[in-house]
């Protein structure tokens, strides 16, 4: 018998598993062979403060002083640039405005980033404060501090079957029988999936694709210190990565749960627009993947006990948010499932409870 079980470790599980492992007796499962396998093993791996609605937005504020503390600060220097043609204007401005972006110059953009054209670049736009996570130490930090307050970690722990019975859970994974007070659904893309094995109404947790290439900087230019690159209307992004650069479609295809791959045609049209601005081709792609960013309808995070069951904790719909808001949403979570007062102020919490869509 366990007090909590957790399914999926991913960032949403490991961050609640540290924050409740000080407090009761947690057993997290996971159904590969390794934690953080899916979409927080492909994540683009930057902290925009000013990216998502509103209440995300909330909940990256107040990630930010966890963030600088983890682990001696899991944050680095990075920057945004948001680039767009001659003819893009209007949509330009109006997501430079969306992101609380300055506007400078297009020959001063060529300066942070000399890969783009000259002919081509019709408008940018630039903030400071845009960071790398180095994701892998985040998550390897919440491990390490729920592990050191007695986490039950089990992966290869896929979730065949869970059943409610004298107000017990008993969830068949991997083989064994898991017992809980309290089950804490973090499951990512499959948040839906498990929430109708345990009898709960889903709530329409959506996957979507997100594609990324990496590929050989087009030119030869060092681009270890070059923005985060944006294109109009989210059309395209990419950002520096181990001396290449990490270019991705912005696709968002719907998908059901499952191992993620990037489509070849999506790719080579993403870095066909990529291209658009630069003052090179593409040559050749050193390797490609993709993730599945996971939303709610709403497209903020689903935080709170279900209303129909008490004994069934939401953590789900990070979307492409997980490492962002893991802090504060972890925090959040634990506050709720332990029965202190939250940090966060009584409407954020509201925004982000299951109840906003029973």
């Amino acid at each position: 018998m366990t007090d909590i079980v957790i399914i999926g470790g991913g960032i949403a599980g490991l961050s609640v598993a540290a924050r409740l492992a000080p407090h009761a007796d947690v057993t997290l499962l996971e159904a590969e062979d390794q934690l953080g396998y899916h979409a927080s093993s492909r994540s683009a791996a930057v902290f925009i403060e000013k990216y998502g609605n509103t209440v995300v937005r909330a909940l990256n504020s107040a990630s930010v002083p966890y963030l600088k503390s983890a682990a001696g600060n899991v944050l680095g220097p990075r920057g945004m640039l948001l680039v767009g043609a001659p003819e893009e204007k209007d949509d330009f401005r109006a997501d430079a405005s969306d992101f609380e972006l300055v506007e400078i110059s297009a020959a001063d953009a060529i300066k942070k980033v000399p890969l783009l054209s000259r002919t081509k670049l019709g408008f940018a736009a630039f903030r400071e404060d845009v960071f790398d996570i180095d994701t892998d130490l985040l998550l390897q930090s919440f491990r390490r501090d729920a592990q050191s307050h007695g986490l039950a970690i089990h992966t290869k722990a896929a979730v065949t079957a869970i059943d409610y019975q004298n107000r017990q859970w008993l969830i068949t994974a991997g083989g064994d029988i898991h017992t809980a007070d309290l089950l804490v659904n973090a499951a990512g893309a499959w948040a839906d999936p498990i929430a109708g094995m345990a009898g709960i109404d889903p709530i329409g947790i959506s996957p979507y694709r997100r594609s990324m290439a990496r590929i050989p900087v087009p030119g030869g230019y060092d681009a270890r210190e070059w923005p985060l690159l944006d294109g109009v209307n989210e059309r395209w992004y990419a950002k520096p990565d181990a001396g290449q650069l990490l270019v991705s479609p912005a696709d968002e295809d719907p998908m059901p749960p499952q191992d993620a791959w990037a489509d070849d045609m999506v790719l080579a049209e993403g870095l066909a627009r990529f291209e658009e601005l630069m003052a090179h081709p593409v040559e050749r792609v050193t390797t490609n993947w993709a993730g599945l960013r996971s939303f709610a309808p709403d497209h903020a995070l689903v935080i709170g006990f279900d209303p129909k069951q008490p004994a069934f904790f939401w953590l789900a719909g990070q979307g492409g948010y997980g490492f962002q808001t893991a802090a504060a949403a972890s925090q959040l979570a634990a506050d709720l499932i332990l029965h202190r007062a939250p940090e966060l102020d009584r409407d954020l919490c509201a925004q982000l409870s299951p109840t906003r869509f029973r």
